[in-house]
């Protein structure tokens, strides 16, 4: 910021004790905390643009801000206050230009900016703290309490009555008055330009995450400290000349109509600048009443126009013209009545405020109007409060977040029943989120999940559900699960009906005719449609087998799926006759071995050799049993060792004597596989 020494210093002399001046802080960052480490976070994310001041009451950072002529910023860790809010609406009342900042830990972050919604906090940041988006916030944090500070020191006092020695020529230097005018301008422009920045950053930061409504629920706020109202000005230089030459270009205003425009040529400059010259002079005198009847109506003009700001320049130059005149107080009364019934309009209450405060500032103003204006601003702030907090309740809602810890719509209705409990947007949110919980609950228990719904009915209990309502509820759950069964009734005997027309008798098997005829079978066994479809289903099976038993396949399965669905049992014979006898079941080899009875069975011979080297072994052998019970057509399968065991078991295998095996009177031969094992005498 370009401060005042630096802007309107006139010799080199000056030079270093401006330099020292403008390298030291600006701004008193005064924090709240009993926390060391916090202190420490703080003092790096400054980095070195301020120096801290730190205290561990609200009562002691208000004094100490109290007593500085410099720009504040008031840091709230919110650990060390029991109540942030009422902390942040006390700092703002009694430092309006202090730009507050409130860190919170990470958990409650959002819970804590949800809570400070509404007010003119700056904005609201994590601990443990991060250094690079502190140190811009805190930028912006600065900027904003440097600009509220230049508004307020830019704000011109009451301008006094016309009088000779108000007009009298300045006796500074025209250098110097030139260097006070540049610093002035240069002043107004670093605020703007702070203005627009803090405005930026602060409502970025304050709203990160939050409701894109809610961020921009007051665009014209500047954050931190208010809307930030900055008066017109009126050009009160004084030309140097002789009366009659300036009379003279005064009358060739008037003549052209350059009033107040352009600056520096204009015939209320001349006019001004004659009565400096010459206080007597009576048409200077009545040339600044005749500018004055012009202004006078081009601010009713530009009043009943709604072009407010020009209405604001035209009466800051109609004070400059005549000071007493009568349309001054009255326009001045008029003018900040509409503006602010244009801020209300616009929704843009912060400003209304601070055009209220500076309202107050003006004699002409009457106490009971000032608080008539404080009275509406605040009921409307109220009531835009309300508003909003209902609205996020009906957000909840809509996505789903009823009943989260935070963030959700029971902690909006909570918050919106504390501020405006008998409210009729109170009475609604209640019923709306009421209503929800009994809409979970019926889902719940339509989808018959009894612990679901008995959260969500004990949820409408503590939401202020009586036990009437919850009778009406039950009632309404049984109709709509009666509903619901009949409904799928419907649904699954349409499917089956559309399966018997398609030929989908049985097949697929989850999305067949013979599949929905079960599952309503099982669902509603008493429903009167269903023996028809069965009877109609057990028709088309039993065309269907008489087809495959004509075509030599199949049909029992359809036969019996055909009886139980309550098929004629005529038709169910006629099909069964036309089926061919069964075939006579094939000889088994494995059953007609395992009955076969050995009548005379050899044990093998133990080769000397393999039981000089104390070998043992297996050998397994298929061979044929005659029609007589003798063996034949002896081979060796499989052998352990190999060769070692082999002919010691044929020769055994040889001398094997069964009884024959007779079937259906015959004897037949029988195919036989054995194992053979061969071990070591004990």
């Amino acid at each position: 910021m370009v401060s005042a020494a630096s802007a309107s210093r006139t010799s080199d002399a000056a030079a270093p004790a401006a330099a020292v001046k403008a390298s030291q802080p600006t701004t008193d960052v005064t924090a709240i905390t009993n926390r060391d480490e916090f202190l420490l976070e703080l003092g790096q994310a400054l980095g070195g643009q301020a120096a801290v001041r730190p205290v561990e009451t609200l009562e002691a950072a208000l004094a100490a801000m109290a007593g500085s002529k410099r720009a504040q910023v008031l840091v709230i860790d919110a650990g060390t206050l029991p109540n942030a809010r009422a902390a942040v609406d006390a700092a703002c009342a009694a430092q309006p230009r202090a730009a507050v900042v409130v860190f919170a830990a990470t958990a409650g972050e959002k819970q804590l900016a949800t809570t400070l919604k509404g007010s003119k906090v700056f904005a609201v940041l994590p601990t443990p703290i991060d250094v690079r988006k502190t140190e811009a916030v805190l930028t912006g944090a600065i900027a904003a309490a440097e600009t509220n500070k230049a508004a307020a020191a830019a704000t011109p006092a009451p301008t006094p009555p016309l009088t000779i020695g108000a007009l009298r020529p300045q006796t500074a230097p025209p250098a110097a008055r030139s260097g006070a005018d540049n610093t002035q301008r240069t002043l107004l422009a670093v605020a703007a330009v702070a203005v627009l920045a803090a405005a930026a950053g602060g409502a970025w930061w304050f709203f990160q995450g939050r409701q894109p409504a809610a961020a921009a629920a007051h665009p014209a706020a500047a954050p931190g400290g208010g809307a930030t109202v900055v008066a017109p000005l009126a050009d009160t230089s004084i030309l140097q000349g002789k009366v009659d030459e300036l009379l003279e270009k005064a009358r060739l205003a008037m003549h052209e109509r350059r009033f107040t425009e352009p600056a520096g040529d204009n015939a209320l400059l001349y006019y001004r600048s004659a009565v400096a010259a010459n206080a007597n002079n009576a048409e200077a005198r009545d040339g600044l009443q005749r500018v004055a009847a012009v202004l006078a109506g081009r601010f009713d003009e530009a009043v009943n126009g709604g072009r407010l700001d020009e209405a604001a320049q035209t009466l800051a130059n109609l004070r400059s013209a005549a000071p007493a005149d009568a349309h001054v107080a009255a326009g001045e009364l008029r003018l900040y009545g509409a503006q602010i019934a244009k801020a209300i309009a616009d929704g843009n209450l912060d400003r209304a405020a601070a055009l209220v405060h500076q309202a107050q500032q003006s004699s002409s103003i009457p106490a009971e109007q000032l608080a008539r204006w404080r009275a509406d601003i605040t009921h409307r702030q109220d009531d835009a409060r309300v508003q909003h907090l209902a609205g996020l309740v009906d957000d909840r809602i809509r996505d789903g977040h009823l009943d989260d810890p935070q963030d959700s719509a029971r902690s909006y209705l909570l918050e919106l029943q504390s501020a405006a409990p008998g409210n009729a947007a109170t009475q609604r949110a209640a019923h709306a989120l009421l209503s929800a919980y009994l809409h979970k609950a019926r889902d719940a228990a339509l989808a018959k999940n009894t612990a679901e719904q008995q959260r969500w009915l004990d949820a409408a209990r503590r939401a202020g559900l009586t036990p009437a309502e919850v009778i009406e509820f039950e009632k309404d759950v049984a109709a709509a699960r009666q509903k619901a069964a009949q409904a799928d009734s419907e649904r699954m005997l349409q499917a089956a009906r559309e399966r018997l027309r398609d030929g989908r008798l049985t097949d697929p098997a989850q999305d067949s005719a013979a599949y929905y005829l079960t599952q309503l079978q099982s669902s509603d066994p008493g429903n009167a449609a269903l023996a028809d479809a069965g009877r109609a289903l057990a028709a088309k099976l039993i065309e269907r087998a008489r087809a495959a038993v004509l075509a030599g396949k199949p049909a029992d399965a359809d036969l019996a799926l055909a009886k139980r669905w309550g098929a004629d049992p005529k038709d169910l014979a006629a099909v069964q006759q036309l089926q061919p006898p069964p075939p006579q079941a094939a000889l088994d080899p494995a059953t007609l071995a395992a009955n076969l009875k050995r009548v005379r069975a050899a044990p093998p011979d133990y080769p000397p050799t393999a039981l000089a080297q104390h070998v043992s072994g297996s050998v397994t052998l298929e061979f044929t049993v005659n029609v007589r019970g003798e063996t034949r057509d002896i081979h060796v399968l499989e052998s352990l060792p190999t060769g070692v065991f082999d002919q010691a078991a044929i020769n055994a295998v040889k001398h094997w004597r069964y009884a024959p095996m007779v079937v259906d009177g015959a004897a037949v031969e029988v195919p036989v596989k054995t194992r053979m094992r061969f071990e070591l005498p004990k």
